[in-house]
This record gives structure tokens, C-alpha cells and sequence, in this order.
């Protein structure tokens, strides 16, 4: 009788496993837009950007100077040197979710204050910058 119990009860767990998608079913396509950026810190890890970047509310702003990002960039990452920011500070939307990123965050740093203390309430950091990000085998273009 036990015994009848337990498969019962180890069959109905691995149907809901199976219904559900399981315990460590892997995250839908768009979790991107499931994720409430109102939620995030200033300060974002690289997997936290990796999670979001596909949202169609979220800007990725790379301060690095063209060679660098010639070199390698997270894909449609849009291209705005550090020292150009204060003369293109026009072309960063106050109605999206703003990253900024850099080679190892000092510059996106900068920038994310800088924006900041000009009133962007929407700008956040990426930790790290470039170098975090391909450590951590994230997608890169050139």
C-alpha cells in the first residue's frame, strides 16, 4: 500500500514537473520584458544587462572611444565616446532604460553620474564594462 502511494505520489510530481516545464526549466525568449526595471539598482552586473538588453525599452550606451569598440562591442550597443557626451547628451533618451558601459566601468561610471547630476533619473551602470562582459562569455560583435 506504501509502496502504491509513493509511485503514485513520484508519478504525480513528474507530471507536474513535465506540465510545468520543470523545476530548471530554462527562461522564455522574453524575459527581457518580464523583468521591472523599476526593480534594478544604478550599479548592474553583466548578466543582469545580458538579461535585459533585449528589452525594447532598454539603451546600451558604450563610452568607449571608436578604436576600442571597433575592437569588440556587445551587439547593438550604441556608440557615444565619454568626452562627447556633454555635446550628444541630446541623443540619450530620457524614456528608455539607459546602460551605460565602458571598458572596465570607470568611464560608464563617469557618464552614468554625469548624466545623473544633469537630471537623467534613467541611466544605470554596468560593472565591469567590456572586460566583465566577455569574461563572462557574453555575445560580442566586431
Amino acid at each position: 500500500m506504501k509502496k502504491t502511494i509513493l509511485l503514485f505520489l513520484l508519478a504525480l510530481l513528474a507530471i507536474s514537473l513535465v506540465a510545468c516545464g520543470g523545476a530548471s526549466a530554462p527562461a522564455a525568449p522574453d524575459q527581457a520584458a518580464s523583468v521591472d526595471l523599476s526593480k534594478l539598482p544604478v550599479d548592474l552586473t553583466v548578466q543582469q544587462v545580458a538579461d535585459i538588453m533585449n528589452n525594447p525599452d532598454v539603451v546600451l550606451i558604450d563610452v568607449r572611444e571608436q578604436w576600442e569598440y571597433d575592437a569588440g562591442h556587445i551587439p547593438n550597443v550604441t556608440l557615444i565616446p565619454l568626452g562627447s557626451i556633454p555635446e550628444r547628451v541630446n541623443e540619450i533618451p530620457k524614456d528608455k532604460f539607459v546602460v551605460m558601459t565602458c571598458r572596465s566601468g570607470n568611464r560608464s561610471s563617469q557618464a552614468t553620474k554625469y548624466l545623473r547630476d544633469l537630471g537623467f533619473d534613467n541611466v544605470h551602470n554596468m560593472q565591469g564594462g567590456f572586460v566583465a562582459w566577455q569574461n563572462a562569455g557574453l555575445p560580442v560583435e566586431k
